[in-house]
């Protein structure tokens, strides 16, 4: 069987099971079986109907949507994130410990809340405007559209920025300002010259993530009625036109591609160094001078408008809803259960999946399992509806086939187990960047001892390197629970019939624009997700992230 792999992907793995090779390689496999069906989809439409679609007027504004979307909010995600950062790390900032925490915060707040949110908040004749109504404003200009969208998204996401770059400048060597100094640099100077050059790795891994997200997102972008890919894929999906949506779904997984490269042409060849001894983040060695308490107004602004907002109008449609409106839409604790499993089997499944092959990865340098680890990532720049749309065609297709041949094999689609597997697949990255990090620091000459004393592979593994790599696991596990807890497209696309949870009746009541429905679901989910970070900081668990 090992003859069957190239010798050049086998360099280097002779010390490590050939059955560990093959499980990675499977899971691998498993992670982007999804995606071939979008392919296979999309070359069922005519060639000539695709040039006709592809020049649609509409098909174009589309394009430009998502486009002018994913960069303006990777841009002010790079400009709230980074100064947030520097503040809170370097410099003398009051309470800075305190607005290290709350920067975070927005995080756990999905992007579709904090759409509806500034809807109802902000919209022409939103709470606001009925604040300002005894000062004759009848009317606030229209939210709704690319400038909103962008900012609602922008707000929560910019914590993938900020931590990113703040885990740099932890680690950041605080000799190099101290050397700038005495060259009669000024702080602007230095950090220009000395600080970015050594945090601008994270900066753009950071970026990353947020240009990932808003070119994925599609919640926030059907709230505030901007035509993009998710949005219009999903459109299509829901009027049966399956070619179309594909169509549309390549050309969005075509966009991911172009910023992954993007990225990785940008990071190639940069490394950042500092003393990691975390000196940065107890001693600050900038001084705000005059400017240190208005600085304050910053980290208070932007936290302000992604916290406040939200807990505003969620407070306000607590006191003032009428439970009677829509009775159908009533909050039950069966969808905080049914939001609980399905994660909670979601993070089970992610972990035991990603065990092999973040071990497989930390424990050798072989291009192979290079190769099969950066195949499980796969999945998580790929957007929820399109994972969705994937697994949709793949099921309605297979129960086509079971019919046609009268097999006694189970159904799939729309059951929890191809519902799990979504949120797998989009997560599991999550879980192998987390556990792939704690193995690195797992200390091989531990292992050879176990070998040594009589320990088979398995047995070593159990009894010394899983208690030590357990932070990584629980944290990985955090973090994929958290984000299953707010995944929406996946949700509605595969979720059984009947089978609501926190996210589906939140999307339910806003649909039916009975707000006042999404309170109670909303501040659970947000309470859900605040716990799952506490978890996944307490572990250490900013790898992930």
């Amino acid at each position: 069987m090992r003859s069957l792999l190239p010798r050049r992907l086998l360099e280097r793995t002779d010390g490590v099971p050939l059955g560990l090779a093959l499980l990675s390689g499977a899971i691998a496999a498993a992670m982007l079986f999804p995606l071939t069906w979008i392919v296979v989809e999309a070359t069922t439409v005519d060639p000539t109907r695709i040039r006709e679609l592809a020049l649609r007027p509409d098909t174009l504004e589309v394009i430009a949507n998502s486009l002018l979307l994913m960069i303006g909010v990777t841009v002010l995600c790079v400009l709230l994130g980074v100064p947030l950062a520097w503040l809170t790390v370097q410099t003398n900032l009051p309470f800075r410990r305190f607005w290290a925490v709350v920067a975070a915060l927005p995080l756990v707040i999905p992007s579709y809340i904090g759409a509806f949110s500034f809807v109802s908040a902000f919209g022409p004749q939103g709470e606001f405007q009925s604040i300002l109504e005894p000062l004759g404003i009848e009317q606030l200009p229209e939210i709704y559209g690319l400038p909103g969208t962008t900012i609602v998204i922008t707000l929560y996401t910019y914590p993938y920025v900020y931590l990113t770059t703040r885990a740099a400048l932890l680690s950041f060597d605080t000799t190099l300002l101290d050397a700038a100094r005495t060259l009669n640099h000024d702080t602007w100077t230095a950090f220009r010259r000395v600080t970015f050059p050594q945090v601008r790795p994270a900066i753009v891994a950071g970026a990353l993530l947020a240009a990932l997200y808003a070119v994925s997102d599609f919640g926030t972008p059907a709230i505030m009625q901007l035509p993009v890919f998710t949005r219009q894929i999903f459109l299509e999906y829901n009027v049966f036109n399956r070619g179309y949506a594909a169509f549309l779904s390549l050309q969005l997984l075509a966009i991911v591609l172009v910023v992954l490269a993007l990225e990785w042409w940008v990071r190639r060849g940069e490394t950042s160094s500092g003393d990691g001894d975390g000196s940065a983040g107890s001693d600050p060695v900038v001084d705000l001078g005059a400017w240190r308490w208005p600085a304050t107004l910053f980290p208070a602004a932007v936290t302000g408008v992604a916290l406040l907002v939200p807990l505003w109008i969620l407070g306000l449609w607590l006191v003032t809803a009428d439970p009677d409106a829509r009775p159908s839409l009533a909050f039950e604790f069966e969808y905080a259960f049914n939001s609980v499993l399905v994660a909670g089997a979601a993070a089970l499944v992610a972990v035991l999946l990603a065990l092999p092959v973040a071990y497989f990865a930390a424990r050798n340098d072989s291009p192979l399992a290079s190769l099969l680890e950066r195949a499980t990532y796969v999945g998580f720049a790929v957007p929820g509806v399109v994972l969705g749309l994937a697994l949709v065609a793949f099921a309605t297709d297979y129960e086509t086939f079971r019919t046609a041949r009268d097999l006694a094999t189970p159904a799939i689609y729309q059951t929890l187990p191809l519902l799990i597997f979504a949120y797998v697949v989009r997560f599991v990255p999550q879980a192998v960047g987390s556990i792939r990090s704690t193995t690195l620091q797992v200390d091989p000459a531990l292992i050879e001892a176990a070998r040594t004393l009589g320990e088979s592979p398995t047995g070593s593994f159990r009894k010394i390197t899983l208690p030590l790599i357990a932070p990584g696991v629980t944290a990985g596990a955090a973090l994929v629970f958290l984000t299953t807890m707010k995944e929406l497209p996946a949700t509605l696309m595969l979720r059984p019939t009947g089978f609501d949870t926190l996210v589906t009746i939140i999307w339910r009541a806003q649909e039916a624009a009975y707000y006042q429905y999404a309170v109670i679901p909303a501040l659970l989910l947000l309470a859900v997700s605040g716990l799952s970070l506490v978890v996944l900081l307490s572990q250490g668990g900013r790898e992930g992230l």
